[in-house]
């Protein structure tokens, strides 16, 4: 078991397979628990009294969860899981061999392979394509997102920029994150020899509600740090869908929040994001209706 990595686990409602995946990561674990009244925190305290869990007695959201977790965590480094995810043996070791032969790097995030049949997730095939580059002292090629369940941080680097914002709470959190990183001079990088396993299971969650919590932060993130022409193309994808046109209305209450933490990326951050943009997307991997994110 590695010793100077933390696994911060966000969870909601989803006891037993919390439960099932708890005995495979490799690491010490602190489990925080976003509001759960399915037992969650008293069965995994029974089951594992080795493992911190934090109760927050709300649902306050992935990010939020992530962010106390990694508060509470005393490795130089943090992994984070879903409470349907587990790394691969020997990942978060080597992660650790990595950031600290990189210390420009602040974030690694692994490939992910989706089910019982392990199937590449097409955003980690899509990132392997290296569209912007590799930068001299990362350990692979740069990315400007990534998939909570599948990253490891530098916990000092993460700190340095506030973490999440716990305002988008779930879905679609991790992309301010990563602009906000890639902005304060650090790099992120792609490195698939580190392995996150995804067993998404139905949840019962609604979909549309889900759609219209993306179309939300995806606004809420531009705006926050993009130029005009994409906040306004943004929005003009998200009117397209019922969903999204939900989103709008939700994202809309929310300006002066925005008007008071927006502000532009470097050039080259932004430019960056402007030639990942030009490149067709990945088509999303088909996983069970109402499966996701915690929280």
């Amino acid at each position: 078991m590695t010793t100077d990595v933390t696994i911060v686990v966000a969870t909601r409602n989803r006891r037993d397979q919390l439960l099932d995946l708890l005995p495979r990561h490799t690491a010490p674990v602190i489990v925080v628990d976003n509001g759960s009244d399915d037992g969650t925190p008293a069965a995994v305290t029974a089951a594992f009294p080795g493992i911190r869990v934090v109760e927050l007695g709300r649902n306050a959201g992935a990010g939020a969860a992530r962010n106390v977790g990694v508060a509470l965590a005393e490795t130089p480094f943090v992994a984070f899981a879903d409470d349907d995810s587990y790394w691969a043996p020997g990942s978060l070791e080597r992660a650790g061999e990595l950031l600290r032969r990189h210390p420009r790097t602040a974030l690694l995030t692994g490939q992910v392979l989706v089910g019982r049949q392990e199937r590449l997730d097409p955003v980690s095939a899509g990132m392997a394509q290296a569209p912007i580059g590799t930068a001299p002292d990362a350990p692979g090629p740069t990315v400007l997102g990534f998939l909570a369940c599948a990253v490891v941080l530098r916990r000092a680097a993460y700190r340095q920029v506030g973490g999440f914002a716990e305002r988008l709470g779930t879905y679609g959190e991790e992309a301010l994150l990563a602009m906000d990183l890639a902005a304060a001079g650090w790099n992120l990088a792609y490195t698939p020899e580190l392995v996150a396993h995804h067993l998404p299971t139905p949840s019962g969650r609604d979909p549309g509600a889900r759609r219209r919590v993306e179309a939300r932060n995806r606004l809420l993130t531009a705006a926050l740090r993009r130029p005009a022409g994409v906040v306004r193309a943004v929005a003009a994808q998200a009117w397209r869908d019922p969903d999204g046109r939900a989103g709008l209305r939700d994202a809309a209450r929310q300006a002066g929040w925005v008007l008071r933490h927006r502000r532009r990326l470097p050039a080259d951050v932004e430019a960056a994001l402007t030639a990942l943009s030009r490149v067709e997307p990945a088509p999303a991997a088909p996983v069970p209706a109402g499966a996701g994110a915690p929280g």
